[in-house]
């Protein structure tokens, strides 16, 4: 007995290495440059990823963190297989989730990564609404409709404006990265407006004549995710051990930024070499409307609404569907 037990725990030993070997030995997770990707620097920080990895079973991983500037380049690049994981906001996830949907190179969201609110800032004071813009006015975003930034004020115009209103600010909007958006607005020319995140929105907000114009929570009636994380079912299915690894060093490092402020704070700084101080990053993220949760929230609101005008063609959708079964028993919306 003692010898068949033995048998049988060599042979589930050398199945699990047989399974971590057939694992990728590298990947590549990509996000973007502002406070929502904190998790994912923390990850990267304290080399999270690797030692759950490891304990897994699978050695030596290696793990390269890369940053884009967009939706559009993040799908870009996982589509094309340079990256495993993609980080950024709700609406080019759900795009490449229907585009992709039933096909052997489906994607998923894995993870939500906070809610936290997006601000549109303007230097003029005359603008004290939506409404106030005009065809002199320029308004940076990511990206020129696909962002979340851009769907967030399709959702706005058509509030203010009316149904059928959503595309009446559009032709103000140009594309520009968020630091590139914060000089624009600053120097004080052509950008009169900028949709932006945090830690931009509110290095802007120090400089005087500067004052928010929207707040995405008074589009969204609430709370909801800004970030999310995506990857493809082929991946997840090929390596398991991997995806696994990922999740749960994502809830450790959203355990770090909610129980060690401090040290989420020291980490952000460090790595991320913009203008912002300790101070202004530990104001943002102990901000009551700020939270680290991988709990996916309003998710439902983009959906409906991108659906409604034709952006998505699959109805019916839930914010289940667009993510990956691990989230499932989450209070998500």
């Amino acid at each position: 007995m003692l010898l068949r037990n033995l048998a049988i725990t060599a042979a589930i030993t050398l199945a699990g290495a047989t399974i971590a070997q057939a694992e990728m030995a590298e990947i590549t997770i990509a996000r973007q440059p502002s406070l929502g990707h904190l998790p994912l620097m923390i990850m990267e920080d304290r080399g999270l990823l690797q030692a759950r990895a490891a304990e897994l079973g699978i050695e030596g991983l290696k793990v390269n963190f890369a940053t884009l500037a967009g939706g559009a380049a993040m799908n870009d690049a996982l589509l094309s297989n340079s990256v495993q994981f993609a980080a950024g906001g709700v609406p080019p996830l759900l795009i490449l989730r229907e585009r992709t949907d039933g096909t052997s190179a489906e994607v998923k969201g894995v993870s939500s990564m906070n809610s936290m609110p997006l601000l549109l800032n303007s230097n003029k004071e005359e603008i004290q609404s939506i409404t106030d813009f005009s065809s002199a006015d320029k308004i940076a975003l990511p990206a020129v409709k696909v962002s979340i930034q851009a769907i967030l004020l399709q959702m706005a115009a058509e509030k203010e404006f009316g149904e059928g209103e959503r595309d009446r600010l559009d032709a103000f909007t140009i594309t520009m990265s968020h630091p590139d958006g914060m000089a624009a607005l600053m120097a004080g020319h052509e950008v009169t407006g900028h949709f932006t995140a945090s830690p931009i929105q509110d290095l802007e907000l120090q400089n005087e004549g500067v004052h928010t114009v929207l707040n995405s929570y008074d589009v969204l009636g609430g709370p909801a995710t800004f970030n999310v994380i995506w990857a493809s079912s082929r991946f997840k299915d090929e390596n398991p051990l991997i995806y696994r690894a990922f999740v749960e060093s994502l809830e450790d490092a959203i355990g770090v930024i909610n129980s060690d402020t401090d040290a989420a704070v020291d980490t952000y700084v460090r790595l991320s070499g913009d203008a912002s101080t300790p101070e202004l990053v530990r104001q943002i993220i102990t901000d009551p409307q700020v939270t680290y949760t991988t709990t996916p929230n309003n998710i439902g609101k983009y959906l409906d609404f991108m659906t409604h005008i034709g952006t998505l063609k699959l109805e019916g959708a839930t914010w289940q569907d667009v993510f990956f079964e691990n989230v499932h028993d989450k209070d998500g919306s």
